[in-house]
């Protein structure tokens, strides 16, 4: 699904990954913090998509609102369980979104 509801200036965070063989509850875990942060303060969507390197993008109010979730403990004990078992490797990188247009076949 593509989150098309935004106005900037917004935060996106693109975290890309490359998993391991070992994926036991991974699946499970990564749909947990997906409901989790759109509980969060300052949570804007999603959109992501899993496969041989898996990329979500979440969005975000402000840079505040990605350090909260960054901290929230839940998410911590995830990332701790996903560098242990899951990824072989993963990049994050937080943007400000200042401008944004799209399309859309009527």
């Amino acid at each position: 699904m593509i989150v098309d509801n935004l106005k900037p200036p917004y935060y996106a965070v693109i975290f890309t990954t490359t998993l391991s063989d070992d994926t036991e509850g991974y699946y499970e875990m990564a749909e947990k913090m997906d409901n989790l942060a759109k509980e969060q303060d300052g949570y804007l969507g999603v959109e992501s998509t899993r496969s041989n390197v898996g990329i979500t993008v979440s969005y975000w109010e402000s840079l505040d609102a990605i350090v909260r979730w960054k901290n929230n403990v839940e998410h911590i004990e995830a990332r701790n369980i996903g560098r242990e078992k899951w990824y072989k490797k993963y990049q994050l990188r937080i943007c400000k979104v200042e401008r944004e247009y799209g399309f859309e076949k009527g």
